[in-house]
């Protein structure tokens, strides 16, 4: 059973960095073939892929949100992390850490965490 776990503060102020972990449990973050991926969800709308780790340390962002946003790994601690900088009121979303055998919005995962809700606000 492979499971993720989002962890990090639900309230961040704009112009700051929202920092996310991901927790894998049941799998290695370095498993042959896997893409360990960021996805969130403002209200009212639908999900948007924002980046990726590989099982090799390869990174990939949606274009969109590259300037802004870094994904990094901890392999000793089987976690993935998300750093979103110079956030805004737009940036509020539920986030969710998310795998699979490959990274954007078109393919099927694997696995996803529950979801974590973070609000950017003064």
């Amino acid at each position: 059973q492979v499971q993720l776990q989002e962890s990090g503060p639900g309230l961040v102020k704009p112009s700051q960095t929202l920092s996310l972990t991901c927790t894998v449990a049941g799998d290695s973050i370095t498993t042959n073939l896997y893409y360990w991926s960021w996805i969130r969800q403002p209200p009212g709308k639908g999900l948007e892929w924002m980046g990726a780790i590989t099982y090799s340390g390869n990174t990939y962002y949606s274009p969109s949100l590259k300037s802004r946003t870094s994904v990094s790994r901890d392999t000793s601690k089987n976690q993935f992390t998300l750093q979103l900088s110079s956030v805004t009121p737009e940036d509020t979303a539920v986030y969710y850490c998310a795998s699979g055998t490959g990274g954007g919005l078109g393919i099927e995962y694997d696995y996803w965490g529950q979801g974590t809700q973070v609000t950017v606000s003064s």
